[in-house]
């Protein structure tokens, strides 16, 4: 599977469930199930990459700014659902993470920002294919600690001077 593939997956689930992350992690599922099992693994190695990619201080930033606070699970899911949007959203925010005001249609908290069930439907399908766990996909694992510059989130001063878009449409003060 190349990326290209990855992404049309990505999108046609993300679309057939209304922007849902529940119901796309679904829908993902089941679209997995049509692959082999390789295939399936060539989908995780894409989505593990693109999700140790996004760990990055500046993203961390623009989720808390989205999310009203991130915490390192909140900061999980929010990669995971960042890469349910589709490659478009994904590369604009990981070249810039204020572009999310400009990205992003409607933001509900609830809702969005949150694709933990994302995260498991490669290894969910994978187990169903094969009846035993997925191996190990031989990627580096993410570093220790995110990429860039730390920044305190609950300095709404900083985090409005480094996301003014993001802060303008989406901030608590």
């Amino acid at each position: 599977m190349d990326e290209t593939e990855f992404w049309e997956i990505v999108d046609r689930t993300r679309e057939a469930a209304d922007g849902d992350p529940e119901e796309q992690a679904d829908l993902l599922v089941d679209r997995l199930l049509q692959l082999d099992p390789d295939s399936v693994l060539d989908f995780a190695r894409h989505f593990e990459a693109r999700y140790n990619r996004a760990y990055r201080w500046d993203l961390w930033g623009a989720a808390a700014v989205l999310l009203g606070g991130a915490s390192d699970d909140a900061f999980d899911y929010f990669r995971c659902w960042l890469i349910g949007q589709g490659r478009e959203v994904f590369e604009g925010a990981v070249h810039d993470p204020d572009a999310l005001a400009d990205l992003l249609g409607a933001f509900d908290e609830e809702v969005d920002g949150d694709g933990e069930e994302l995260g498991y439907a490669a290894d969910e399908a994978y187990e169903q294919l094969t009846g035993v766990e997925a191996p190990d996909l031989g990627i580096p694992p993410q570093p220790e600690e995110p990429d860039g510059t730390p920044l305190d989130f609950e300095d709404e001063s900083a985090l409005s001077e480094q996301y003014p878009r993001l802060w303008e449409r989406f901030g608590t003060g």
